[in-house]
């Protein structure tokens, strides 16, 4: 028989994020650390919301972009809070922001062109490139900038056949944020260079030293930025999977084209409660922010305590602390952790190369879970200095 696969999709390895998890979810008193998903259950006012659309028998389509009025709620939204000015014809709602990644990079991309992607980042960018026939270019984040995005690794990395820089702030996994004054920083590049920006702005609600900052904000950016963002992180909807992209219409117009033969439109009920979450939400989402922020500073304390070397993050709900000391590869550190300590964090190779000697460890847990699980760590890392 010939081989009845993609040679393409077979380059492609499966997420590296997958693996431990597989293995906790059949291992009794196992701890996970790793999954970066809300411990909140979505805000009763949302469910309700869902609930009620279901009650009134709202299980038609909706048009393929998305109900009018969600789509006006996120352009108030963006608005209010990020001071970003869109119309609802600017605005696309998708399946997650997965989806709004994937149709970004399809409906932009032609065979070679190039993608500039910071590394450590988001599992899907890199994939969603190559499906889309483009060239994935990784910059490499380093520590001692706070993984953070430099001018010159810009210029460095691009060539005649650049077209897209994705930017990944509030970081998963570093928790690195790009402040306004980093932003102005490689704005000038952009434009000079006559680059696109995919902007996942996935965490925007979740940052701690100060609000988020949008680069569709500088002027000049607006008309070449493809703003993504959706619920599942801020408003604890992980399930509901609706997500949306923002940006010219000229671009929106032919994802929406993608959009319409893979997808149709995206989850009645989801788009229903969204409105509500984004008329009624900013209480919940700051009092979910307060939580994760005092998760956060106890984390950091705890790694200060076991003397575990790791920046501070201002972003998203997860910590990268480095384990390079310990002399093994993040994928043993991580591998040896969950099998001595039945605790699994993910290696910071999930995330790309540039992750060797790192763990993400999200913080999206009980305090009583984290004091447990870096407990166990503690003990852990204690076993390994003395060897």
């Amino acid at each position: 028989m010939r081989d009845p696969l993609s040679k393409k999709v077979k380059t492609i390895e499966p997420s590296g994020i997958r693996k431990f998890f597989d293995i906790v979810s059949e291992m009794k008193d196992a701890i996970s650390l790793g999954v970066g998903e809300p411990d909140f259950d979505t805000p009763w006012f949302i469910r309700e919301e869902g609930i009620y659309s279901l009650e009134r028998g709202r299980t038609f389509y909706t048009s393929n972009a998305g109900l009018k009025e969600l789509k006006e709620e996120i352009t108030y939204y963006l608005k209010r809070r990020f001071d970003l000015s869109y119309h609802a014809e600017e605005v696309m709602v998708t399946v997650g922001g997965s989806e709004a990644i994937d149709a970004a990079f399809r409906a932009m991309l032609d065979p070679g062109d190039e993608v500039l992607i910071p590394q450590p980042c988001y599992v899907s960018y890199e994939p969603c490139v190559v499906l889309a026939d483009g060239v994935p270019v990784i910059i490499e984040l380093k520590e001692e900038n706070e993984f953070k995005l430099k001018k010159q690794q810009i210029l460095d990395a691009i060539t005649d056949r650049t077209k897209i820089l994705v930017l990944p702030f509030p970081n998963n996994p570093t928790g690195a944020v790009m402040t306004r004054e980093d932003l102005q920083e490689i704005v000038d590049v952009i434009i000079e260079h006559d680059l696109y920006v995919l902007s996942d702005e996935i965490y925007a609600e979740l940052t701690y030293g100060g609000d988020h900052v949008s680069i569709a904000s500088f002027p000049g950016m607006r008309e070449r930025t493809i703003v993504i963002n959706g619920f599942s992180k801020a408003y604890a909807m992980t399930g509901w999977r609706l997500g949306y992209a923002c940006g010219p219409k000229v671009i929106l117009d032919q994802m929406l084209k993608i959009h319409q033969f893979a997808i149709m439109c995206a989850p009645t009920t989801s788009q229903y409660a969204a409105v509500e979450a984004l008329r009624r939400g900013d209480e919940a989402v700051q009092k979910m922010r307060l939580s994760y922020d005092q998760r956060r500073n106890f984390v950091l304390r705890m790694f200060r305590d076991m003397g575990l070397q790791c920046f501070e993050p201002y972003g998203a709900f997860y910590i990268f602390p480095c384990i390079k000391e310990f002399g093994m590869t993040s994928d043993e550190f991580a591998t040896r952790f969950l099998e001595e300590e039945k605790v699994a964090v993910v290696p910071g190779t999930a995330f790309g190369s540039s992750g060797e000697g790192f763990l993400r460890i999200s913080y999206a847990y009980s305090i009583e879970d984290l004091k447990e699980a870096l407990g166990r760590l503690q003990a852990f890392i204690g076993r390994l200095r003395a060897e």
